[in-house]
């Protein structure tokens, strides 16, 4: 520790901060490493806020530009009607019927202004093609009535009019189209399925702890409804900045996380909230990331639950994501779940809460290694403090830092001490052989 605050007072005197001003300081301002390179005078220690590539709610923050073959929208016209918004969907309908009913209308007046029957209506003996249709205010209420089936009966088309009887065959024909196609988008609009994806919940964060000897990323899902999601399943991806070894930047490269896609464990029975378990292996893209590791990495963890909605069959999909801020390192979740009299009880009050446990702060690749040497979870528990239970407010509070340092003592008497040993305790520098495996 000494030397530790050594190297940190000789970095100060190198950009200019004096140990005075160090002591004014934040814990957190004054535990962070400062970057002594020459491109950087000193390192932000707090991290930037980072753009989602996919929200909370499970939108995509991506937009598309510069797309020059416009024309493929035009080949799925029904998708792209269902996709547009909402207002825009209305104002399409209305249009759509409002020109068809416009055109037929001024069919009907052209037809009756070539026979003659808007001059010759009022005389004895004159057969129109549609009787009493005197205007085109007339003709567009008949194309109303003949699309419409309404059928008042004032305005009849005669036998005597055979241009009128093609007339009245194409109309009925493409206005049961147009009521098809029109209709049909509006139905498909109303009963999306991504509707039924706002019942289905995510936890606020994600945490990683030990199960079961194990490191393990988890978060939590739930379904609100008492319908259930039908073959439900759920898959995650990391989104991270990646440069392969021939030197190429890919700047959203997609890493699947293996949440029981070959155990059949991310098929889910959704009744009540399930914690959804990573188990971090060889395979895993967290194997050889540690804690102090992980507060310096820009990631993204989305996850991506599918299934089909009992009552309608069509298939839902609800999205979420974690941000490398979101992922809790040490925590587990609250339980949610209690025996009442004759069923089981939810308490939707605790579904974001967690609790603090005792995690070691090396790798899941370190912990198993020292694992293989002996048996080590029955020793940290004497590492551990009471579990402290959080919840998502008091969580948002705690990582909120403190620009006068007036949360200093509070964060030593919750941390029991430095973080960079494991959460919540100090009694592992009396271990040689757990400090030895789990470093700071």
């Amino acid at each position: 520790m000494a030397g530790d605050s050594r190297v940190l007072m000789d970095h100060n005197m190198e950009i200019g901060v004096t140990p005075a001003q160090v002591k004014k300081l934040p814990k957190h301002l004054r535990e962070a490493q400062i970057s002594t390179e020459r491109t950087h005078l000193i390192s932000d220690p707090a991290k930037k806020p980072r753009q989602r590539y996919v929200q909370k709610d499970g939108k995509c923050n991506v937009h598309h530009g510069n797309v020059q073959e416009t024309y493929r929208y035009l080949s799925d016209l029904f998708t792209t009607l269902v996709d547009l918004r909402w207002r825009l969907s209305l104002f399409i309908f209305t249009l759509v019927y409002v020109v068809n009913w416009l055109f037929f209308g001024f069919l009907w007046w052209l037809i009756a202004l070539i026979r003659g029957d808007l001059v010759h209506a009022d005389e004895e003996g004159w057969t129109p093609c549609v009787e009493n249709l005197n205007s085109f205010v007339s003709a567009f209420l008949f194309s109303i009535e003949t699309e419409t089936t309404i059928g008042y009966g004032y305005r009849v088309i005669t036998e005597k009019c055979p241009e009128g009887i093609i007339l009245l065959l194409v109309q009925a024909i493409l206005g049961s189209i147009v009521n098809a196609m029109m209709v049909g988008c509006m139905f498909v609009k109303i009963s999306q399925p991504k509707n039924r994806a706002e019942t289905l919940m995510f936890s606020h964060n994600a945490v990683i702890s030990v199960r079961d000897n194990k490191m393990c990323l988890m978060f939590r899902v739930g379904d609100l409804r008492n319908s259930h999601i039908v073959e439900a399943s759920i898959r995650a991806k990391l989104i991270r900045s990646q440069q392969t070894k021939e030197g190429e930047f890919i700047p959203l490269n997609q890493t699947d996380i293996n949440i029981g896609f070959d155990t059949g464990d991310d098929r889910l029975f959704l009744v009540s909230p399930l914690i959804i378990s990573h188990e971090i292996n060889e395979k895993s893209p967290f194997w050889e990331m540690t804690l102090a590791q992980m507060e310096k990495e820009e990631f993204e963890i989305v996850v991506i639950l599918e299934g089909m909605v009992e009552a309608t069959g069509m298939t839902c999909q609800a999205r979420s994501s974690y941000l490398d801020t979101e992922v809790l390192w040490g925590y587990r979740f609250t339980p949610v779940l209690s025996l009442e009299k004759g069923f089981y009880e939810v308490d939707y009050n605790n579904f974001h809460d967690v609790y603090e446990t005792n995690t070691p702060t090396c790798s899941a690749k370190e912990l198993a290694a020292k694992l293989r040497e002996g048996p080590l979870l029955p020793q940290l528990s004497l590492l551990s403090p009471e579990p402290k239970m959080h919840t998502f407010d008091t969580l948002n509070r705690l990582s909120k830092p403190d620009p006068l340092g007036q949360d200093e003592d509070r964060e030593e008497r919750d941390s029991g001490g430095d973080r960079g040993e494991t959460n919540g305790s100090a009694a592992a520098l009396e271990e040689p052989h757990l400090a030895d495996g789990l470093p700071g």
